[in-house]
């Protein structure tokens, strides 16, 4: 689109389905990268790929023009088709539905950048369950505990 500037900036987070601990290193590595060839492929940025086990944390910078719901459906389609090409795991791999995206400035780029890139260790405090429910409430993002992932009182 000419004469169309933004700048846009969006964390998005997913489950491994059922929330299963099937992102084993050392191959996980290859499908953050995987998932990054994805997010170029569609013409938008991905400024980090990580996570842990159980899920994985997109911080990407996307142009106007692009769906975040259908580059999102995009990167889970072809990340799982990836990774049952492999056949790195017996099962058939999948990601749960649904997903968390939320929106920051230029200047928490960094900050977010490294919250991703430090995964591992954050996650030997807090749990995915904790971390997610954490986003929601820090964006004041109203929700349905019965529909957030798999998470069950």
């Amino acid at each position: 689109m000419a004469n169309t500037y933004s700048q846009i900036y969006i964390q998005v987070v997913f489950a491994v389905k059922g929330r299963n601990n099937l992102l084993q290193k050392p191959w996980s590595e290859k499908v953050f990268k995987y998932i990054s060839g994805i997010i170029k492929e569609k013409g938008q940025k991905p400024i980090i790929v990580n996570g842990v086990a159980d899920h994985v944390h997109i911080f990407v910078g996307i142009k106007p023009s692009v769906s975040l719901s259908d580059l999102v459906r995009d990167i889970k389609n072809n990340s799982s088709k990836f990774i049952n090409e492999q056949g790195w795991i017996r099962e058939q791999f999948a990601w749960q539905t649904g997903y968390g995206a939320f929106s920051y400035g230029h200047s928490q780029i960094e900050m977010v950048y490294q919250y991703i890139l430090n995964q591992e260790k954050h996650h030997r405090k807090k749990t995915f369950r904790q971390e997610y429910l954490d986003f929601l409430e820090k964006f004041n993002i109203d929700y349905q505990k019965a529909y957030i992932f798999d998470f069950l009182d």
